[in-house]
């Protein structure tokens, strides 16, 4: 670990907004489902959620993103279950749906703690799904189509958010809890290290300030 490279770790983490992430029910396409998460680590999610009834996420969801290293996805067997523990949070909801009834996206307050519900390519959000949402967010169509791809929904969507939120300072002074920051940063500086100290369920080694390892290394 250089001193450049863990400067760089830190200035990504410090930007992390841990009050905005998206929610994929049954996303299964795996170019959709990575360009979503290259595009939630662009701008600064912490963390993304997805719904598979079998309860487990196929690794070629992420792997051709190269976002699974910094990007921690939480897999939920209901869209229920996901919505639950969004809320349980203090996220409300915002499901992208299109239609004359839905508030246009960029009439929405992303600065507050947001969860974006994307729903399957064909179909979509499912029925029971979107009346479980606190709000129905549209993005308007000048052409015959009627709706995007999903993965360029989530672009539009979260980079409408960021903007927002740059706006707002809520990217200029770090967002993370000290606890959950250390943590973070011990895990992306030394990914090997922290695994090995997960499976011993020993601490984590403490780092210095240019990000060397201080005190006994776990082999």
């Amino acid at each position: 670990m250089t001193p450049e490279r863990f400067q760089r770790i830190r200035h990504v983490l410090d930007r992390r907004q841990p009050d905005l992430t998206v929610l994929l029910e049954n996303v299964h396409k795996p170019h959709n489902f990575a360009a979503i998460l290259r595009t939630a680590d662009a701008v600064g999610l912490l963390e993304a959620h997805a719904v598979f009834a079998h309860g487990r996420l196929r690794t070629s969801l992420v792997s051709s993103s190269g976002s699974d290293r910094w990007l921690e996805v939480h897999v939920h067997r209901s869209a229920r279950l996901g919505l639950d523990h969004l809320r349980q949070h203090g996220l409300r909801i915002l499901a992208a749906h299109p239609g004359d009834t839905t508030t246009d996206y960029r009439e929405v307050d992303f600065t507050q703690p947001t969860a974006i519900l994307l729903g399957q390519e064909k179909d979509g959000i499912t029925p029971q799904t979107l009346v479980a949402a606190d709000e129905l967010v549209s993005i308007p169509m000048s052409g015959f189509v009627t709706s995007l791809n999903v993965s360029v929904a989530a672009a539009v969507l979260l980079f409408e958010a960021q903007r927002q939120r740059i706006a707002a300072g809520l990217y200029a002074s770090r967002r993370l809890d000290q606890e959950l920051y250390d943590r973070k940063l011990f895990e992306w500086s030394y990914p090997e290290l922290a695994d090995i100290c997960r499976r011993r369920d020993t601490p984590y080694p403490a780092l210095s300030d240019t990000g060397e390892l201080l005190g006994d290394v776990p082999r």
